[in-house]
């Protein structure tokens, strides 16, 4: 039997997560030096000392199937390893895993075996990692089940860098791929005012206020101003009310009622959003790999 703290030791010297170690001291009579070795052999320890570097490269994607859509994020350390083929396999895999099955937690897709395959996606990354050189990260995912009467639109711009899904009630699939265009290009936060975050509307709200008094109007001429810089916020930010990316004289919303349709939702991946990136200096970049030589 595999004691806890055995899988403690191994974890500690290896980096590598406790499933696996657990994983290795079992196929090695709980031997820890065999262990290290064997994940070695499949690559997880390697793997795992470059869980502490900062992914924030990579592609997003986005595909469909029937009823059923699912957009992604994978990233890498560097546009090199973004640009590589094997690197677009893995993510069209991970992509047709989980257009097939029914997940909604990075758990649960992590445990999923790649379709025509024999890794599950969390392996596949691993190993992929140990192969390329660089840290691979599955950051995120959502899987979209549509109504029949309803289309689903994709678009993918600068290469992957980012994409789009839209779903839309009634219209045809160029209305919904016109308007995953404009969600990737202008950046809407929701898709209508009531689905704006409360604390973005409210700090918003705070900073007008602030403006406006710092002006010296009268109190009754400040709050129409509030109101009117508010409404202005919201065309800003919500698909609907702004300005349509292919004709301006008309809004988002007014082009797909124009073409017998209505936005159901939206979604928009953009790569490394979110990330602290970690600005290095190139130069000692490569002077510190020359010493640790």
């Amino acid at each position: 039997m595999i004691k806890a703290s055995d899988v403690k030791e191994l974890r500690e010297r290896t980096g590598a997560g406790m499933l696996d170690c657990k994983k290795a001291l079992e196929a090695t009579d709980g031997n820890m030096e065999n262990a290290i070795d064997w994940l070695r052999e499949k690559g997880i320890s390697k793997a795992a000392k470059k869980e502490s570097r900062i992914a924030a490269e990579g592609l997003t994607d986005a595909a469909s199937d029937d009823n059923v859509a699912v957009i992604t994020e994978v990233n890498c350390e560097t546009d090199f390893v973004a640009q590589n083929e094997n690197f677009k396999k893995l993510i069209e895999d991970i992509r047709v895993t989980l257009l097939h099955n029914d997940v909604s937690t990075m758990e649960e897709a992590n445990q999923l075996t790649i379709e025509g395959g024999s890794e599950t996606i969390g392996e596949a990354v691993v190993n992929f990692t140990a192969k390329i050189g660089e840290k691979i990260s599955f950051r995120r995912f959502e899987r979209i089940v549509k109504e029949d009467n309803q289309v689903f639109g994709i678009y993918s711009h600068m290469g992957g860098k980012i994409t789009a899904l839209v779903v839309l009630n009634g219209a045809d699939r160029d209305v919904a791929r016109d308007v995953a265009m404009h969600v990737a290009a202008m950046s809407p936060v929701a898709v209508r005012r009531d689905e704006v975050p409360a604390d973005m509307v409210e700090r918003e709200s705070h900073v007008i206020k602030e403006q406006v008094m710092g002006e010296g109007k009268p109190a009754d001429i400040a709050e129409k101003m509030v109101n009117g810089r508010l409404n202005k916020f919201y065309k800003e930010i919500c698909l609907e009310e702004q300005a349509f990316i292919k004709d301006s004289n008309t809004s988002v919303l007014n082009y797909v009622k124009s073409n017998g349709g209505e936005i159901v939702s939206m979604k928009r991946y953009a790569v490394g959003e979110g990330i602290e990136k970690k600005e290095e200096n190139f130069a000692d970049e490569v002077m510190s790999q020359i010493q640790g030589a």
